[in-house]
């Protein structure tokens, strides 16, 4: 390494270090969020009182049809508004997405914790996987998870800091290897998963704009995001091992009990494993044969899919709760660890215990989540946006580059990947169209800006779990640290992301069956 080499990493990671101590100079995460939600009650009545407004093609996602929309700044320092705010903080708090995602799970996971079921499988992974291929394979089994919807947030990040930590390593850097697969990759995937046919239908509305006949399928990103999940991998990997590992230095907390002091796993241990997997196995082949009839009624009844609206999606996080339950009582009971019902009950009881402060962060960041987007600051910030990059008159490769860019700059402001599709859509599919460009091209250049920053916005609506995840390991850490850790990844995925589209449309290829570049 050159010694100009050496002086750019340093200069990058000063920067780092300076985003990490203006941030944690911040506030604590829950007074943060007050002050953020308490800043965008004074800007709506600001705004509102201003007239401020954007107007354009939005679709009605309860009619799904387009239509041209004024959308308004809203107070929440009116009458009306503070009804709102007093009215909504309770439907606010338990109509958080994710408390409820992350509690059932964590009863689950909670149990397969304390009955040594999940140290014991990661003694076992240390002593059959190298040492080399940790990174990349969290990276990608966090990529993969999206699948099952947000199970990766709740599941994966916390086993990637288990994992880092059985091989001795930082376990922050797992916890941000698999946040960036989970998230920042969030679009890559091998197979169709959730997301899908739920932006490739907002597209379609949008392309029946200008064509009522075309469509958008849910396979047409299949070929480029498969290519996207070992770029991801990649750049992942390479980010942990060489930047954001080394910049924590070595880990001086606790580890999980002791229980990674040694790999050795006992005879007793050894049979336990052996039957709490076997019991996996079983109820995984009960699940795969209640699904594969093409009646079942884990399927969507209407398409038969078992991705879009089918039951089985919308109970995964259910599924995933019993998967780790049922096979962490087997192991408890047969290792010893669990004498009775009541070992496992105050092992449930435990695992919720600890999310204590992740509840009381949540009531918090649940309210701003609310309070922006009841102001509609957010859909006049992507409104505005795209009437300026509609203004510029640039085309071309340019112009995509440019797209993504503000994507991933709306994504600071939106968490919902399909609510700022449902505004963006309709503006962008048909004016790409006219220029000559796919909607299954715009609708890449769309999924790659909205992944990248999901990993550094608060507003993403797991940040604040992962806040709390990461001061299992570092009490000092706070949102500085977080984005610090986090931002290398989302440089370096919005970079290697957008070349992979470049380099796409320079040899013409399909982004999926039947899906081309143009028009």
């Amino acid at each position: 390494m050159t010694a100009e080499t050496k002086k750019k990493v340093s200069l990058f990671d000063r920067f780092l270090n300076g985003v990490e101590r203006v941030g944690n100079k911040l506030p604590h995460p829950i007074a943060l969020f007050a002050i953020f939600a308490a800043v965008t009650a004074l800007l709506s009545a600001i705004f509102a009182a201003m007239g401020v407004s954007a107007s354009g093609e939005l679709i009605n996602r309860a009619t799904n049809t387009v239509e041209m929309q004024t959308i308004t700044a809203v107070s929440l320092l009116n009458q009306k508004g503070v009804i709102y705010m007093l009215t909504s903080a309770v439907k606010n708090f338990t109509g958080f997405a994710p408390l409820g995602v992350v509690l059932v799970a964590m009863l689950g996971v909670g149990v397969a914790e304390t009955s040594g079921y999940i140290p014991t499988i990661l003694k076992r992974t240390v002593a059959v996987t190298p040492r080399s291929l940790i990174t990349p394979v969290v990276v990608f089994l966090g990529i993969m998870s999206n699948i099952a919807s947000d199970a990766g947030y709740v599941v994966l990040i916390p086993i990637g800091a288990l994992m880092f930590m059985a091989y001795g390593r930082h376990p922050m850097a797992g916890l941000a290897a698999a946040f960036a697969g989970v998230s920042g990759g969030f679009s890559a995937n091998l197979v169709i998963g959730t997301t899908d046919p739920l932006l490739s239908g907002i597209s379609t509305e949008a392309v029946h704009i200008l064509d009522a006949a075309r469509s958008v399928e849910p396979t047409s990103n299949w070929y480029f995001m498969i290519a996207s999940t070992f770029l991801i991998t990649i750049i992942g990997t390479i980010v942990t091992d060489y930047i954001v590992e080394p910049r924590l230095g070595k880990y001086n907390g606790k580890f999980l009990e002791g229980a990674f002091e040694s790999n050795q796993i006992t005879a007793k241990e050894q049979k336990a494993l052996r039957m709490a997997n076997i019991t996996l196995l079983v109820m995984t082949l009960l699940v795969v044969l209640v699904c594969l009839p093409a009646d079942s009624f884990m399927r969507n009844p209407k398409t038969g899919s078992l991705i879009a609206g089918a039951p089985l999606m919308q109970s995964i996080i259910v599924l995933i709760m019993f998967f780790f339950l049922i096979p962490s009582v087997v192991f408890g009971y047969v290792s010893g660890k669990f004498k009775d019902n009541k070992d496992v009950c105050g092992a449930m009881g435990k695992a919720m215990s600890s999310m204590g402060a992740y509840i009381a962060l949540a009531f918090v960041a649940a309210q701003f989540i609310s309070y922006f987007s009841y102001t509609k600051l957010g859909t006049i910030i992507a409104l505005k946006g795209a009437q300026f990059i509609e203004s510029t008159g640039i085309g071309g490769i340019p112009l995509m580059i440019l797209f993504i860019l503000f994507s991933a700059f709306i994504n600071l402001f939106m968490g919902s990947a399909s609510a700022k599709w449902t505004i963006l859509a309709p503006v962008f599919i048909p004016m790409f169209m006219l220029l000559g460009y796919s909607p299954e091209l715009t609708q890449v250049a769309y999924r790659i800006g909205d992944s990248t920053t999901n990993i550094i916005t608060p507003l993403m609506s797991y940040f604040a779990m992962i806040i709390v995840f990461a001061k299992e390991y570092d009490e000092n850490s706070g949102i500085g640290t977080l984005i610090s850790t986090m931002l290398p990844y989302s440089i370096f995925f919005l970079i290697g992301w957008s070349l992979l589209l470049v380099v796409w449309m320079f040899f013409g290829l399909p982004l999926g069956p039947g899906a081309g570049l143009f028009m």
